[in-house]
């Protein structure tokens, strides 16, 4: 594709039209539709994927295409609460509860009646809490904490984890009963790495988009540095790339993003050994001209060297290969330093 094939920021609305997803990639396509069935149901869905693959986003777009998509959507991150102070979140609680109460809370629950409530990281939640959110799902009645008084909700409810919740019920760390209750609808969210080329796409929607932000115009990015974007694993997925992209934006001053422009582990994704191999070169020249260590020339040289050399597993001249140099430069480098030991 290349920066000639197209502005990025004439991307921005062309590539956003589902639900804030951006994607065309089969496997976000197949995502896209399991969302679509599912978003008409009162089942509860259950989402997984690793982090940074958009599991709220997704939970807001079953909402929004929900016939409670004018109730409220509220989420609740179980991994951000300690036990007690979850359950208040949840249920919700009477003044003087316990220390601090100071007046009601009515809770998620409640605060979501007729809409849908999103549990993010549900594998987090305390087992014996887990014990209330299943009564809750049985009955649909909640308990404030302190208060004997029963109330019933309706709630949708979508829940998501970056955990395997089958390895986390084998474990004893998650209710198997619970575990059915919610595991009604799967969808499941692919890695950015499964999802074709959209690593592209995503990567010129938030240059366009961080752009006009900051002010600046991009025509895009080249076609090598299209091509590293795309070879690259991404393993911190769409937020990865978009600190990735936000970097750029701030310290990129060309309307075109090239190769050079790239962090050095995404320049060398294709190889991922050279790109080890610049990393350290980088680290060693940084060392070498900082104030507090200087080394000699020499000295600076030698470490490279040795650290292609170590990186190649004795290959020379593939080490050569990857610094830019002669073959025969490495061997005569290393005569001298073999001489100099006599």
């Amino acid at each position: 594709m290349g920066y000639q094939a197209r502005s990025a920021a004439s991307q921005i609305g062309k590539l956003s039209d589902f639900q804030g997803f951006i994607g065309t990639s089969p496997a976000i396509n197949n995502v896209y539709q399991m969302i679509k069935n599912a978003a008409p149901s009162t089942a509860t869905v259950f989402v997984t994927g690793e982090s940074g693959t958009g599991k709220e986003l997704c939970a807001d777009a079953l909402h929004k295409l929900s016939p409670r998509s004018q109730k409220p959507f509220i989420a609740v991150n179980c991994a951000a609460l300690q036990r007690d102070i979850l359950e208040s979140e949840l249920f919700g609680h009477v003044k003087g509860a316990y220390t601090g109460a100071h007046s009601d809370r009515k809770g998620a629950v409640t605060a979501a009646d007729g809409g849908t409530l999103f549990l993010d990281e549900i594998c987090e939640m305390d087992v014996s809490l887990q014990a209330k959110m299943l009564r809750f799902l049985q009955t649909r009645q909640i308990q404030k904490l302190g208060d004997d008084t029963l109330r019933s909700a309706d709630v949708r409810i979508i829940c998501a984890t970056n955990r395997d919740p089958i390895a986390e019920v084998k474990s004893g760390r998650f209710r198997e009963d619970l575990f059915y209750r919610l595991h009604v609808v799967p969808i499941h969210l692919p890695p950015l790495r499964a999802r074709e080329n959209d690593s592209i796409v995503l990567s010129s929607h938030f240059l366009a988009l961080y752009g006009i932000e900051d002010g600046k115009e991009y025509k895009g990015f080249s076609s090598d540095a299209e091509q590293a974007l795309a070879a690259y694993d991404w393993p911190g997925n769409i937020r990865e790339l978009q600190n990735v992209v936000r970097n750029i934006v701030v310290m990129q001053s060309g309307d075109v993003v090239e190769l050079k422009n790239l962090p050095i582990k995404i320049q060398y994704s294709h190889n991922p050994a050279v790109g080890k191999l610049h990393y350290n070169l980088e680290q060693t020249i940084k060392i070498s001209n900082s104030d507090t260590v200087l080394q000699p020339l020499d000295a600076v040289i030698r470490t490279a060297i040795q650290s292609a050399i170590s990186q190649f597993n004795g290959n020379i001249p593939r080490a050569a290969a990857a610094l830019e140099v002669a073959p025969s430069t490495i061997y005569r480098k290393m005569q001298i330093w073999q001489n100099d030991k006599k």
